[in-house]
């Protein structure tokens, strides 16, 4: 911690810079002692080195991966296998490892508070085996389907509810319902365990904050404001624009430790309130109410929205919303921040959300077509209001605030193995004659098949995941699970609204095209032939030469091709056949195309496609054409390729772009980005996330990452540190940036 600076006499802008040195230096600690990073720039900080230790943990998006825990605390197990599960039991061992949590206080911050752990990564069986899954398991294997079962948040918490009771409050809300529900006694134990073990943390923060500004600390002031705020919140609800602040960040802290939760959703709305009436009073001023939403964001990557309509289609940009924006300006860390984009939006929050990409190069931040969104969950059947009050949470994903179970960017199908599938029944089939109309067929057959698969594990997952890890620190901030009693997994709330999207949706198009082409129009390939080239992954004499004349058939987003109208059709079927019918159980589901950065892992399993692609390598990225998908990489091709192939359901089907790195701050070069991304959305376009990479700088840091630390990249829905990547998902950014550039 910094400690060698002069009192409140230090400058904001002073001491930001000191924080921001100081997570510098942790996140250069992670990296090395972590490793590769394929996720979200967590807020998380190693514990000192005698208290930890290195595990093989499971993210809350399903990706394996290496992480730190605290050696100091050790689980209760309530299971013969050694592992715990259920509400209580989750509840005591989540109190648990609050009151084994160090405390963590940065005197140049404004806020206390840091994790330091995650609790899944304490889980070593992550399903209770009592529930057997099998089955169901190979079965998504089949198809290369990442499923529901097991899934973890992805879901928008209400945070005005705690901002309006407070922990105390909750508290008092839990304790009422109990006397009702009295069944749900195991529930509310939970439940009440999370909240207590929070408020014990908090307050434990507030005594050290005191007793080191009692010893004489350089930022004694500051540290008794700290004190005294978080005394005061250690049970009653936020009064001001700092306590309001800090308050989020206790929740974010505690739902990120938990199981990995970063929804924020409508930040400017939630502070505005605050806001106004410190400046009414005479308590805060822009300078100082910035500095408070920098330090809260500085602490962890949480996901949120700026704009956008109200429940009556108002608006609801106000200044608050630019504050938010100066303070990401002012980090340039990796922040997850999503601007709206419509009609009725204020333009000038576009301008300068442009402003700031071109200026900063850090991926930040993401732009939200909200009229295609809240017409497309229109069209889903749901009213116009309700589609307002969703909220841009997740990578790619929004949720009504405390009302909707969505498990957003979880569930995935990909697209090429079910057209892999496909391709190698129908050849396998003697009693056809093998052609594109007939894999057609299969192709449809086989997508219905993986749909169906999908929904019974969505059933699964809602039958049993509140008694294997229920949602309890979200439950706080809903609407419902504490009143009936009842986990968000499994009722406990009003909507459940299943995103399920589709990935790989370039390589199956190619694939369709390019065997359309040189198989049944040019006749240079026959079936055969083509299948022992993917069973030999390209090798032999003419291997190479077949993979290079299939890689050169027509191409999804080069506009006009056959790959073109593939992409669409695909989509529309796909689209179609989610929409078809419920699940078994009668839930809904959304579809949406999108990949996270799971193309690499969905890429590892599959072997070798028609358009080109060897074994191995990864599958396209989202909605995307495959890199190099025409030479000159236009950017204006590339939003018309996305917006063709929009589900349009109110689920997204996000644009990931790279721009071009000589573009300026000139009114003009900022226009064009502006025109751009409102073409792209009046064409049907949902999200789009932007980078503005240079080529030369981008295959340097490739090489060496280390010579480029402060290097920041739109990866997908996120933004991370380029050399917290591992070197395959550094080299898909590589790929897509050089690609796009035509270099």
């Amino acid at each position: 911690m910094i400690t060698a600076l002069v009192d409140n006499k230090i400058s904001y802008s002073d001491r930001l810079k000191a924080l921001c040195a100081e997570k510098s230096r942790q996140t250069r600690d992670k990296q090395q002692v972590r490793g590769s990073m394929d996720f979200d720039d967590y807020g998380i900080i190693l514990p000192q080195e005698k208290l930890r230790k290195k595990v093989n943990s499971v993210s809350s998006s399903g990706v394996r991966f290496t992480d730190i825990i605290m050696d100091s605390f050790k689980p209760s197990a309530n299971h013969p296998n050694g592992n715990f599960y259920g509400t209580r039991a989750c509840g005591e061992n989540f109190r648990a490892l609050l009151d084994v949590h160090p405390v963590y206080i940065d005197p140049m911050s404004s806020l206390a508070g840091a994790y330091m752990a995650n609790f899944m990564s304490y889980r070593t069986v992550h399903w209770k085996p009592e529930f057997d899954r099998s089955s169901l398991m190979e079965q998504h294997e089949k198809y290369h389907i990442v499923g529901a079962i097991g899934a973890v948040q992805h879901m928008c918490q209400d945070l005005e509810i705690g901002l309006k009771l407070g922990w105390g409050g909750i508290l008092d809300k839990i304790r009422h319902y109990r006397s009702v529900n009295v069944e749900a006694a195991e529930f509310y134990d939970g439940l009440e365990q999370v909240v207590v073990g929070a408020q014990d943390w908090i307050r434990r923060h507030a005594e050290t904050a005191r007793s080191m500004a009692l010893d004489g600390h350089d930022m004694s002031e500051n540290l008794l404001e700290i004190a005294e705020m978080n005394e005061h919140l250690v049970s009653n609800p936020p009064r001001t624009f700092r306590e309001a602040c800090q308050w989020i960040l206790w929740d974010l802290l505690i739902s990120r430790m938990y199981n990995g939760s970063g929804a924020l959703g409508k930040l400017d709305c939630l502070l505005e309130p605050y806001y106004e009436a410190d400046m009414k009073a005479g308590k805060l001023a822009d300078e100082e109410a910035i500095f408070h939403i920098a330090c809260m964001l500085l602490r962890d990557t949480p996901y949120l929205q700026l704009g956008g309509p109200d429940v009556s289609g108002k608006d609801s940009t106000s200044h608050v919303s630019y504050l938010v924006l100066e303070a990401v300006h002012r980090l340039r860390t990796p922040v997850n921040v999503g601007i709206c984009v419509g009609k009725d939006v204020d333009p000038r929050l576009l301008r300068r959300g442009v402003e700031m990409l071109i200026e900063d190069r850090c991926g930040v931040p993401k732009f939200l077509g909200v009229d295609n969104t809240v017409s497309g969950f229109m069209r889903s059947g749901f009213s116009v209001e309700l589609a307002r009050e969703r909220a841009y949470a997740g990578c790619q994903w929004l949720g009504l605030p405390g009302r909707e179970y969505c498990i957003q960017d979880i569930i995935k199908i990909s697209l090429v193995r079910v057209f892999d599938v496909a391709l190698r029944e129908m050849l396998a089939d003697t009693g056809i004659q093998p052609s594109v109309n007939e894999l057609w067929k299969y192709f449809a057959k086989h997508l219905r098949q993986a749909v169906d698969i999908t929904a019974a594990g969505i059933d699964f997952q809602f039958r049993h995941m509140h008694e294997v890890f229920p949602e309890l620190a979200l439950d706080l901030l809903c609407h419902g699970p504490i009143e009936k009693g009842v986990d968000a997994s499994h009722g406990g709330i009003e909507y459940y609204l299943f995103g399920v999207d589709g990935a790989g949706l370039a390589n199956a198009a190619d694939s369709f095209a390019a065997i359309e082409q040189r198989i049944e129009k040019d006749g240079r390939i026959s079936w055969k032939q083509l299948l022992a080239c993917l069973d030999s992954n390209w090798s032999g004499n003419d291997g190479e030469r077949m993979r290079l004349m299939m890689k050169n058939a027509p191409k999804f987003g080069a506009g006009g091709t056959s790959a073109d109208g593939w992409a669409i059709r695909i989509a529309r079927l796909y689209t179609d056949t989610i929409n078809e019918k419920r699940t078994p159980d009668g839930h809904r589901m959304l579809p949406g195309l999108f990949s996270w950065a799971l193309t690499v892992l969905m890429g590892k399993k599959l072997g070798a496609t028609p358009e080109g692609r060897r074994a191995g390598e990864p599958i396209a990225h989202g909605a995307n054409p495959n890199p190099g998908f025409r030479k000159d990489g236009a950017s204006t091709a590339l939003a018309v390729a996305v917006a063709s192939v929009q589900p349009g359901y109110g689920n997204t089907a996000p644009l990931q772009m790279d721009l071009d790195p000589c573009l300026s701050g000139s009114s003009r070069d900022v226009e064009n980005v502006e025109n751009l991304i409102r073409g792209h959305f009046e064409l049907g376009g949902t999200q789009i996330n932007a980078n503005i990479l240079d080529g030369e700088q981008i295959l340097e840091a490739n090489k060496d990452p280390s010579r480029f630390p402060e290097l920041i990249v739109r990866v997908t829905g996120f933004s991370a540190y380029f050399a917290s990547l591992s070197p395959e998902l550094r080299q898909v950014v590589v790929d897509r940036v050089i690609h796009e550039k035509g270099e």
